[in-house]
């Protein structure tokens, strides 16, 4: 094992890390925005936009990061939709997670008891009142688990955004390996990479969902 040259490209990786971070920071943001949007347009049962949402969901969950990258990159273009490697990823992971963070969400809302809803209504409180006061709380200590897993596994899938030559970890590993050939040492400072990444964010998710479940 050359830890020699692992130190010497040790500050590529940290570039490569600096960019999936922000793209994961960005792609949780859209993910998280769409995904309440949806939810809220199902929740209120407006038929022609709750059926739009349920569309979307359909196509954003049965279709790889990887195939939608593609279409965003190389079939966009084709249209005269020109756009950068970094808005497609970003796109790309906030369309795919917008679906899992809706149906978490979704899932949350479910879980509230009717008699709480009820309750709410009976004190007074309009529908948006009685959502954000009673059934978003409940409903968010309920979906914080399925949606730090969605988190976590948008964080994961920015592994295939090296495929439209974005440079995260995954494409300063494969082009140092394509010059030098230290496939086991790459391997390593990768696995690290993603160590260092999710094991934070994890144990910080983790006390978050403790700290909810009191509430």
């Amino acid at each position: 094992m050359d830890f020699a040259f692992m130190l010497r490209f040790a500050p590529e990786f940290g570039k490569g890390i600096a960019l999936t971070l922000w793209l994961t920071a960005l792609g949780i943001l859209f993910s998280v925005a769409i995904g309440v949007l949806c939810v809220l347009l199902l929740h209120f049962k407006r038929p022609f936009l709750s059926r739009c949402c349920r569309f979307y969901i359909e196509i954003s969950r049965n279709t790889p990061l990887l195939i939608q990258l593609f279409f965003l990159y190389y079939g966009l273009p084709k249209i005269g939709i020109a756009l950068s490697s970094f808005t497609c990823a970003v796109i790309g992971l906030g369309f795919l997670g917008g679906s899992y963070m809706a149906e978490s969400l979704r899932s949350g809302l479910e879980s509230v008891r009717p008699m709480q809803i009820q309750s709410g209504m009976s004190l007074g409180l309009s529908e948006w009142q009685n959502l954000y006061y009673v059934i978003l709380p409940q409903a968010l200590a309920v979906a914080m688990p399925s949606l730090s897993a969605n988190i976590i596994f948008l964080l994961k899938e920015t592994s295939v955004v090296s495929i439209i030559a974005l440079a995260d970890v995954v494409y300063k590993m494969t082009e140092l390996n394509s010059i030098y050939y230290k496939t086991d040492e790459l391997l390593l400072m990768l696995f690290l990479c993603y160590l260092v990444m999710i094991l934070p964010l994890s144990l910080f998710l983790g006390r978050l969902e403790k700290r909810l479940a009191r509430v």
